[in-house]
């Protein structure tokens, strides 16, 4: 994908924001059939030059349509609902977030002691392995082990994915409870100076064998073939003294690997004969290195702002578009649309259809996709949030 030249984002967000961004959308899934609640929403605008701009909140669609072509945002983040509206508080004590959808943030950067192919802001088709996975049991876990249903997966546009968990008994969780949710999903403990950050009990706990489902026929691919983990002798840490003792460093790449799996079937044996438990080391291999590893805080605190879904991330030019979480290792980030190519897009759309004035701008370009699978997700808890404000 060639360089995004950022300076002319200004020149792009105009036309943007007045035929391409969902606003209408946007208003519907956040209102969820509640224009009060809407007007309670926090949202952070940030502008050209860095300005910030804090508890923006907006009465309406119109208000909200209006301010966006006005002000152009680069960013968009999305808030909590507080008890009054934002832009009305006041220092009285009284102005709390009381609902915010549930979320997750994955960042590659958090795989950067794993991942050889790349490191910080870059990003390839080897390294999204990671977040596939990721997807996979964490989708899995919200619905089957929590009942979450209305689930809404976003690219962050850059390196990285969003998890907005809209149901409302998720909206209404309270920071112990959202705490005690991303609890459950962390597996992966202690910081850098812990070598080994897994250990399984004997029972292993039904999410945890769920998990491993998808991480082993994974993890080979991703961290022998791809990354070749085992060539950095820092990960040999993690290896049970009396299997480190004897891998032969001195071999490299998949003999290594091979090395390191012989030497922990070779322990299995030994214990089967003995009628021990079997050596749980490969699976706490796979955890450690592949387990999904999350932004603790986003998902805690009722006030933290989230990037928007159909954001322009300003340092690739492309937008923040929604993903099937089924179809996760499908997703090519190199054909995430820019707002440069769309902008081209609409221009060679006009040009070859000049009769054809009444379409919608989005439908003209490669946005058209992703706006439908938001459209697909919104209208169905729109029409149930309706309904049981009728009721």
């Amino acid at each position: 994908m060639s360089e995004f030249d950022t300076e002319a984002l200004g020149d792009l967000l105009p036309m943007y924001y007045q035929r391409l961004f969902p606003a209408n959308l946007m208003y519907k899934w956040l209102s969820y059939g509640d224009d009060s609640y809407f007007a309670r929403r926090e949202f952070s605008f940030t502008l050209a030059g860095d300005i910030y701009i804090r508890f923006q909140s907006f009465n309406n669609l119109t208000e909200f349509e209006n301010e966006l072509k006005k002000k152009r945002p680069e960013k968009i983040d999305i808030g909590a609902v507080y008890t009054q509206k934002p832009k009305n508080r006041d220092s009285s004590g009284s102005f709390q977030p009381e609902s915010k959808e549930f979320v997750l943030d994955i960042d590659l950067t958090d795989y950067d002691d794993v991942r050889t192919c790349c490191e910080g802001a870059k990003v390839c088709e080897k390294c999204w392995k990671f977040i596939a996975v990721a997807v996979d049991i964490l989708d899995a876990a919200l619905r089957e082990d929590f009942g979450f249903s209305k689930l809404l997966w976003v690219f962050s546009g850059r390196r990285g994915v969003h998890c907005w968990v809209c149901d409302e008994v998720a909206r209404e969780l309270d920071t112990s409870g959202r705490a005690a949710v991303i609890e459950y999903l962390q597996v992966v403990r202690g910081g850098e100076s812990k070598a080994k950050k897994i250990q399984l009990a004997d029972k292993i706990h039904p999410s945890i064998r769920r998990a491993l489902k998808v991480l082993d026929p994974a993890f080979e691919s991703i961290c022998k073939e791809d990354q070749s983990v085992f060539d950095n002798v820092k990960h040999l840490e993690m290896l049970p003294t009396d299997i480190r003792d004897k891998v032969q460093v001195q071999l490299r790449g998949d003999e290594r690997w091979d090395n390191i799996l012989h030497l922990i079937n070779e322990k299995n044996e030994k214990r089967d004969k003995n009628k021990k438990a079997a050596s749980l080391t490969l699976q706490e291999i796979q955890l450690q290195l592949c387990y999904p590893r999350l932004d603790v805080n986003v998902s805690k605190g009722l006030n933290h702002l989230l990037k928007a879904p159909f954001c322009i991330h300003p340092k690739t030019g492309q937008v923040c578009v929604p993903f099937e979480p089924k179809r996760v290792h499908e997703f090519k980030i190199a054909e995430v649309p820019t707002i440069t190519k769309l902008i081209d897009e609409i221009g060679s759309f006009d040009k070859e259809h000049e009769n054809q004035t009444n379409i919608k701008a989005w439908k003209k370009t490669s946005l058209a996709s992703y706006i439908k699978l938001f459209e697909k997700f919104v209208k169905p808890q729109r029409e149930e949030m309706v309904k049981t404000m009728e009721y």
